[in-house]
């Protein structure tokens, strides 16, 4: 098994200006943000950085950014997928000639036959190692039959799966054939890091990646109950987060915190200024004091009354 990717990666929020247009101004800081507190690397254009949504020049250009801003040590995880295949492929070309050093995509639309050639194709075309993104929730027409993911698997240039669900009997198939899988939900993270995966990729990581880091460094040291003690002051906060429209809610924090992503891509509607502080309001009265410190919002959103 090569995992030589293994670890923690925060998947990426894309800042974008008022006009929607992607925004370095805020990237570059955000991102040095997340990797001083310890991550491996970023997972961008993925479903939380609204990859699909955003025109092909402006994940170029994010991409771009982040390579130039990345620091020694530290990695690059670029999702690929799009409408077509030659895009797909046009997109990991430009990650490998930047620095990535992997790309993945979720599935397409289509039935078995579509997704095979998909993934054949560009596990072939790709300079980079591919790591396919299981995701039954978003993309439920896929993989009906666990059995072709694991045949997709064993395609020369797969190295492993980035894997959001549930099924961790599935999970743990494919560990055991030697695939490299990253534990796609965050309120499952200590369970799959259980189960054998050897990292994790996440949308809230952003938001207090001390924890993360705490329940990954417990879970390398196999001491489970620190673990458990860490996964459930993060659900605190996801089980939170759930009450109001995630993405919305997830970018308010992180305005909070210092860095406005901005507008989303997909014209969702941020949260009105009454849900932002009921949002607050409901942090304050559902973390742990250790969550609290962690998630630091400062003086106009500042956690005032942990339990």
């Amino acid at each position: 098994m090569n995992t030589a990717l293994a670890g923690l990666y925060s998947a990426f929020l894309t800042p974008l200006t008022p006009d929607r247009k992607f925004n370095p101004a805020v990237a570059e800081p955000m991102l040095h943000s997340l990797l001083r507190a310890g991550f491996d690397g970023v997972y961008v254009a993925g479903t939380t950085g609204e990859g699909l949504h955003l025109a092909l020049d402006e994940r170029r250009a994010l991409v771009e950014t982040l390579a130039r801003c990345l620091t020694p040590g530290k990695r690059l995880l670029v999702h690929v997928g799009a409408s077509t295949i030659k895009d797909a492929l046009m997109l990991a070309e430009h990650a490998a000639r930047h620095g990535a050093d992997a790309v993945s995509s979720l599935p397409p639309k289509g039935d078995a036959a579509a997704i095979g050639a998909y993934y054949a194709e560009l596990a072939a075309g790709s300079p980079l190692p591919l790591i396919l993104y299981y995701f039954p929730k978003a993309s439920p027409h896929a993989f009906s039959d666990p059995e072709q993911l694991l045949e997709i698997c064993d395609l020369p240039n797969v190295l492993g799966v980035k894997f959001t669900d549930f099924n961790f009997y599935l999970m743990q198939r494919l560990i055991k054939r030697g695939n490299l899988v990253f534990n796609g939900y965050d309120e499952a993270l200590a369970a799959g890091l259980l189960m054998g995966a050897q990292g994790g990729i996440g949308s809230t990581y952003n938001i207090m990646p001390e924890a993360y880091l705490s329940l990954y460094r417990a879970a390398m040291a196999a001491e489970w109950e620190t673990a458990r003690r860490w996964q459930t002051q993060i659900n605190d906060v996801i089980t939170t987060l759930l009450n109001y429209p995630f993405f919305p809610a997830l970018r308010a924090v992180m305005k909070e915190k210092g860095f406005n992503c901005g507008p989303m891509m997909s014209g969702e509607e941020l949260l009105p200024e009454s849900q932002r502080v009921a949002l607050l309001a409901d942090l304050d009265r559902n973390v742990s004091r250790e969550i609290a410190t962690i998630l630091s919002l400062g003086t106009a959103g500042a956690l005032i009354n942990p339990r």
